[in-house]
């Protein structure tokens, strides 16, 4: 089995699971299933990539593909692929200054990059690692309007242009793979013991990261949460200022103190997605969190057609959630979403090989776009509609008729 791991590390990695194995043998095990893992039984994880299965492509040929346009315009801004490299917390964790390195990638793909508020490196230390890139900030709930303000105001002055609000973390979901790992600080002896042991032989992690990888705060809260190589501490502060008592009457504020592009996000409803219209939002995402929030929710594929259709006209629709491939991402576009964003596999890249991995990654979804949309008889991404998709039922209808 050794020698067939060693062997698999000399590959060019070609999908996210030759990624995912490569972050899983490199990361430390509490950061590898902070990053894998979902809430609870994690079976809203499991159906959000499932709903892309359900769904097949209309092959057409004899058409003339010789030039095939991927690109796209997302709020206002051209992007080589409808995608977003979607915002992910403690992305700084997984490689030396990871999100400076995930941002860089995003813009040399041609794509933008969302840079969470719970990152490593701050706002500021982003936008000076990829001067003029499309660069979208992310925001949680908090308590503390007066710190939200000052950090809206920072990201803003320092090149952000997109404000991604995220509505969909009342409470911080139960993960129980951070809770036997001790995200939350709460471990006997024998299992920190274990912990230590296992940070320890991880050496290419702790040379990158640990060690070379420092300062390792969190760069936008550094403030309040000096510490970033203390997880529990961040997850002390956040739960302390997450808000359950917010309601879409409290959003005034946001609009106040951001003048750019706004994008709600945790939409699982098509009353949800009028709401977000209704208090200023250019955009929505269709977002379970990636299944690490509201464990039993839908997948969001199958609820983004309703929720799509309810907007057209009114925002621009993107979704998350199970994206992993270029094909799904031609399937999200034609059940009516506008763009995707893309998180854990951004994230097994940075961590498998740094900047130039997650390079790797985004071309192949860029070339899996393109090859998906040619073989479709498809020449742009704005020719793609409901009718290229098959569902299972229509498949087994077709082949009931035959007989």
């Amino acid at each position: 089995m050794l020698r067939n791991m060693s062997n698999f590390s000399m590959l060019a990695p070609a999908s996210v699971s030759d990624y995912r194995v490569l972050a899983k043998r490199k990361l430390p095990r509490m950061l590898f299933d902070y990053l894998d893992g979902g809430a609870f039984s994690e079976h809203t994880q499991a159906e959000n990539r499932r709903a892309f299965t359900q769904w097949c492509f209309r092959q057409r040929v004899m058409s003339d593909v010789s030039q095939v346009d991927t690109s796209a315009t997302l709020l206002g801004a051209q992007a080589s692929l409808p995608l977003v490299m979607a915002p992910m917390g403690l992305a700084g964790m997984l490689a030396k200054r990871g999100e400076v390195q995930a941002a860089r990638a995003g813009a040399r793909a041609g794509i933008p990059f969302c840079l969470s508020t719970v990152g490593i490196c701050s706002a500021e230390e982003v936008a000076r690692g990829v001067p003029g890139a499309d660069l979208w900030f992310q925001l949680y709930v908090l308590k503390d309007r007066g710190f939200s303000a000052d950090l809206l105001a920072r990201a803003w002055q320092s090149g952000f242009k997109t404000l991604v609000f995220t509505v969909d973390l009342a409470r911080l979901g139960l993960r129980y793979r951070d809770v036997r790992n001790g995200m939350n600080g709460n471990l006997p002896l024998p299992a920190k013991v274990r912990k230590v042991l296992d940070l320890v032989s991880h050496p290419r992690w702790l040379v990158d990261v640990a060690i070379g990888g420092k300062p390792l705060t969190f760069g936008n809260l550094a403030s309040v949460v000096p510490s970033g190589r203390k997880p529990e501490d961040f997850k002390a502060w956040v739960e302390s200022q997450f808000d359950p008592s917010v309601t879409w009457n409290d959003l005034d504020w946001i609009r106040q103190n951001w003048p750019g592009k706004l994008v709600i996000k945790g939409i699982m409803e098509v009353d949800d997605a009028l709401s977000a219209i209704n208090v200023g939002a250019d955009a929505v995402v269709v977002s379970n969190h990636g299944g690490r929030q509201l464990d039993g929710a839908p997948a969001t594929l199958s609820v983004l057609p309703a929720i799509a259709g309810a907007v057209a006209g009114k925002s621009q629709v993107l979704i998350d959630g199970g994206i992993q491939t270029g094909q799904d991402l031609v399937r999200a576009l034609c059940l009516g979403a506008d763009g995707c964003l893309m998180g854990r596999p951004w994230g097994y890249a940075l961590a498998a090989g740094g900047q130039s991995a997650v390079e790797d990654l985004l071309n192949n979804i860029r070339l899996e776009t393109e090859l998906t949309l040619s073989l479709m008889g498809k020449t742009s991404i704005g020719q793609l509609s409901r009718s290229d998709l098959l569902s299972l039922a229509e498949v087994q209808a077709m082949s009931s008729r035959a007989c």
